[in-house]
This record gives structure tokens, sequence and C-alpha cells, in this order.
């Protein structure tokens, strides 16, 4: 498997063709996935060639983007299914990716560490103290979308969002876990402060 030439396929693709009115599924937010992905992966102790893997994945999950939101997951398995062939990667390897990929779809429903993994790197952010920067991001986005209108309406969405989420890797819950307790007790506090 050449994780190399892989890795740039992807990267250059999504810089050349992603939409620009994607403020929070962006290149950025791919890179900050793979950042967390390698930092849990590591932590949590998986073999090089699985670090490999959690990474493309990392690096494809939200490939399907190209062709707009609905379905992207099952879109960005398409993507894989078709490059990484090209890439020497194994047909179990392909599906491992693909079944990380998968895992990312909310509700998220991670069946092993390394869709565990993957799953907490995608919502990082929540623990983080670049959480409200990020969450941003996501509300113009949804916004563009129309899935949302007013601060209020986000608000209580991102409540419901933070009180039915949870970790699942060691690391990810020692090191974002009370971050975002404390994220969802602000914006409760928004929330009612507004009405």
């Amino acid at each position: 498997m050449n994780f190399k030439a892989a890795s740039d396929y992807i990267t250059i693709k999504l810089q050349e063709e992603l939409p620009v009115h994607l403020s929070y599924h962006s290149v950025e937010h791919i890179k900050d996935v793979y950042q967390a992905a390698e930092t849990l992966g590591k932590a949590e102790g998986i073999s090089r060639e699985e670090l490999d893997l959690v990474l493309t994945a990392a690096l494809y999950h939200d490939a399907g983007f190209l062709s707009g939101p609905k379905d992207h997951e099952q879109k960005s398995c398409d993507i894989v299914r078709d490059a990484l062939p090209n890439f020497g990667y194994t047909n179990e390897q392909i599906e491992k990716v693909c079944g990380m990929i998968m895992a990312t779809k909310i509700p998220q429903s991670p069946n092993n560490l390394l869709e565990q993994i993957l799953s907490d790197a995608d919502l990082d952010y929540l623990g983080r103290d670049d959480f409200f920067t990020i969450g941003n991001k996501l509300f113009s986005e949804l916004s563009v979308f129309g899935f949302i209108n007013t601060e209020d309406e986000w608000n209580a969405l991102q409540i419901r969002f933070l009180e039915n989420h949870s970790y699942f890797t060691k690391t990810a819950i020692a090191l974002r876990k009370a971050k975002k307790e404390s994220h969802l007790e602000l914006i409760r506090a928004k929330l009612n402060h507004s009405k």
C-alpha cells in the first residue's frame, strides 16, 4: 500500500474541487481530523499499518462532499473503492477504511478500535478550546444549506448533539470529555439567557 501516493491524490483533489461554500467540511477539517486521528492512533497503541489505514480513512472520510452532502459517507466509500486499488491497497484494507468512514455517520456507530479512533477524531473539536470557532464554521455551512436559520436554533441543535454524543476511545475520553461537558453548559446558559 502506497499511503503517500493515496494521500497526495485525495489532498490535491479536495483542494481543487471541494465547493467553496463548505466552511466546515473543508480541507482544513480534513487536516484537523488527520492530526487528531494520528494522535489518538498512537496513544491507543495501534500498529503502523493500522495507523496508515486510519489516516487514509481520515483523508477520504468527507470526499463524498465533492458531489454534495447527501449520503456523503457512502459517496466517500465509492471514491475509496475506486481510488485505493490504484495505490496497492488490498480489498481487505479498503473495506476497513470504508468501515471507519461509515462509522462517522451520525449517530456514530463504530464496531472496533479503528472505527472508534476515526469517529473520535472526526469530532475531536467538541472537547477543545477552538470549539466555538469551529462550531461557527458549521453554523455558517448549515445556514447556506438552509438547515438552520437563527443562532437559537443552532444552540438548541448543539445542545441536543452534545447531549447525545459520546467519545469511544480511552484517550479521547481522557483528553476531551470534561471540556466538551463545559461547552455544553455554556451553550445551555446562552440559550436560556436568550429566551
